[in-house]
């Protein structure tokens, strides 16, 4: 791992939908962000207790996919830094370091991973005016995490650890099948990135944190009272010992609510592999449905068909 780490956390998750409207409708009206503003056929979406501009952008298209996954940096020579360092190890750049013409600005550059998904990393950006969350306001705080589907995970495993000094944290193990899931950090934060084992390259989940225990119930049960498709949950992970709740947004994207991850401390923290198969590594509380093969299909996601094609926006 690098003295200095070129990332700091996960910035946002945008997305290309063909069902504009209804994406739109679901964010604002069930899952509780805020629109920060329009451009054309693009919107953004804010969570009221993060200082970023936006967590979710949602784009108008014919075909749906993953558009772009951005991530922080600490500074304009650890930007320039990665840059020359991915450009020298064959890393295909989509664009060279300059100023972002996004929300908030900034200083950043774009690149495809080992599969063909558009990066982004950025520092500068301005911050937004943002408030704290309160007591039962079941709404999501931040964006926590996501999660990328991958027919070749340790191969991607190893490309963030080398190009992005991502670390493991923990790993899924299937008795059969070998690592299902592995948890990526680049804070302390037990995971703000995870590659899950998938036969085709798509988006897993994007996940949000809610502020408490309380409030993740409550928003679990809104949204099961409302009628929103819930996959699984709601029940808590071993690893990570955060809470969960899955559900199928209008595009059929899985979109999570979660709370209360254990910390970790980087300098003793050693990574642990969970039997996939134990029901207790699933969920410790055994309050949700069972992590069956429909659960498994329903977040494979359809496969994502704008790799190595970066977004027009």
């Amino acid at each position: 791992m690098s003295a200095v780490s070129p990332i700091t956390h996960l910035r946002h998750v945008d997305i290309a939908v063909p069902d504009y409207d209804k994406q739109v409708a679901f964010y604002t009206q069930k899952w509780g962000l805020t629109e920060t503003g329009r451009d054309g056929d693009v919107i953004y979406f804010a969570a009221v207790g993060s200082p970023e501009q936006y967590v979710i952008r949602v784009r108008r298209s014919a075909q749906k996919r993953l558009d772009l996954v951005a991530f922080g940096s600490p500074d304009r020579d650890s930007v320039d830094a990665l840059a020359t360092r991915l450009a020298q190890d064959g890393v295909q750049l989509v664009s060279e370091p300059d100023t972002l013409q996004t929300p908030g600005g900034g200083y950043g550059f774009r690149f495809f991973d080992i599969e063909g998904r558009t990066v982004e990393v950025s520092t500068d950006v301005t911050t937004r005016a943002h408030r704290k969350v309160e007591e039962r306001e079941d709404i999501p705080v931040r964006l926590s995490h996501v999660v990328l589907n991958s027919p070749e995970p340790e191969r991607m495993l190893a490309w963030y650890e080398k190009h992005l000094d991502f670390r493991l944290s923990d790993t899924l193990v299937h008795p059969k099948m070998g690592g299902v899931m592995y948890f990526l950090r680049c804070s302390p934060q037990h995971h703000s990135m995870a590659i899950a084992r998938c036969p085709h390259t798509s988006l897993h989940h994007a996940s949000f944190e809610l502020r408490g225990l309380d409030e993740y119930l409550r928003g679990s049960g809104r949204l099961m009272r409302d009628g929103v498709h819930k996959i699984w949950g709601p029940g808590r992970h071993l690893a990570g010992d955060n809470a969960f709740t899955y559900f199928k947004d209008p595009n059929g994207n899985t979109m999570e609510y979660t709370t209360a991850f254990a910390p970790l401390d980087e300098d003793t923290w050693h990574p642990s592999q969970f039997d996939a198969t134990a029901p207790e590594t699933s969920d410790q509380w055994g309050t949700a449905n069972a992590n069956n093969e429909f659960v498994a299909r329903e977040m494979f996601n359809d496969p994502d068909k704008g790799l190595f094609t970066a977004p027009p926006v």
